[in-house]
C-alpha cells in the first residue's frame, strides 16, 4: 500500500516538475540562440536548476550588455 502511494505521488511530482520547468527552459535556451550567447546557451541546455538559471537569464542576463574585444 505504501509503495503504490509512493509511486503515484512521485509520478504527480515530476509531471508538474516537468510543466514548471520546460517553458522556463524553452524561452531562455530561445533567447540565448537569438542573440548568438553559446556559453549561455550550451549553460541552459545541460544544467537542471530547476529553472532558476533560466529565470534570471531572461529577466537579467539576457538584458545585459556584454562588451566585446
Amino acid at each position: 500500500m505504501f509503495q503504490d502511494l509512493y509511486t503515484s505521488s512521485t509520478w504527480w511530482m515530476a509531471i508538474v516538475v516537468a510543466l514548471w520547468i520546460i517553458p522556463w527552459k524553452g524561452v531562455a535556451l530561445w533567447k540565448a540562440a537569438q542573440k548568438k550567447d553559446l556559453y549561455w546557451f550550451i549553460a541552459l541546455l545541460f544544467l537542471n536548476t530547476m529553472g532558476i538559471l533560466e529565470i534570471l537569464y531572461i529577466f537579467v542576463f539576457s538584458k545585459m550588455v556584454w562588451k566585446k574585444k
